[in-house]
């Protein structure tokens, strides 16, 4: 398939990646805009882990309010600079991440927030599980780690699947972003608020860094 100019343009306006790297993702992908547009984003990301050592000290808090007001949220998203803080593709992740919350309900930012006595927990109940079902032992212990994925997965805000595209965990969206905006980018602290509850989901704090 020909490589023509609006198609690398289309490339770029959907990634933000330069012209040069638009044309040569189109090139290993043959032409398929969605195939190049995956090898962009997987280049991104690899790239985004050599920015994660940079400090994060300006940035938004954003809010998302559900429909009937039972439900919202509060976040704290964190950049190097005032200049990207006021991008439209900034605001969006902050946006967008709110909402995530709001619809997935994470209960800690990052798997090192999961307090010990909740994994040992968790262990005991895989173990006893697999045991019952009458799993031979050898194979336990890779069976407790399967769940505990699970649990991350389902417990950690940066371990789940991103809500809107599920082929992306909000670490990896995080880092996309970071690709493109050229800044490191952590997800410093958030709160969940419910109607009726009693207290609201607190997670991460000062040393939250999502990009690592």
């Amino acid at each position: 398939m020909e490589i023509t100019a609006a198609l690398v343009k289309d490339l770029r306006e959907r990634t933000g990646a330069g012209m040069m790297e638009c044309k040569k993702a189109l090139v290993e992908a043959k032409g398929d805009i969605a195939d190049a547009e995956v090898i962009l984003r997987k280049r991104g990301i690899s790239m985004a882990g050599k920015k994660s050592g940079r400090a994060t000290r300006q940035g938004l808090i954003g809010s998302y309010i559900h429909a009937g007001g039972q439900l919202g949220v509060m976040v704290e998203v964190n950049c190097e600079s005032d200049f990207v803080a006021r991008t439209d593709d900034f605001k969006e992740l902050v946006h967008d991440v709110a909402m995530h919350i709001a619809a997935a309900d994470p209960k800690y930012l990052r798997r090192e927030e999961v307090p010990a006595e909740v994994l040992d927990k968790e262990k005991e109940i895989a173990r006893d599980r697999a045991r019952a079902e009458g799993k031979p032992e050898k194979i336990i212990d890779r069976i407790v780690e399967g769940q505990l994925a699970k649990f991350y997965e389902a417990a950690c805000l940066l371990d789940q699947p991103f809500v809107k595209e599920a082929t992306l965990t909000i670490d990896q969206l995080v880092k996309t972003k970071v690709a493109k905006l050229g800044e490191n980018i952590a997800i410093a602290r958030f709160t969940r608020f419910k109607v009726g509850d009693v207290a609201a989901v607190e997670a991460g704090g000062e040393n939250a860094a999502a990009a690592e």
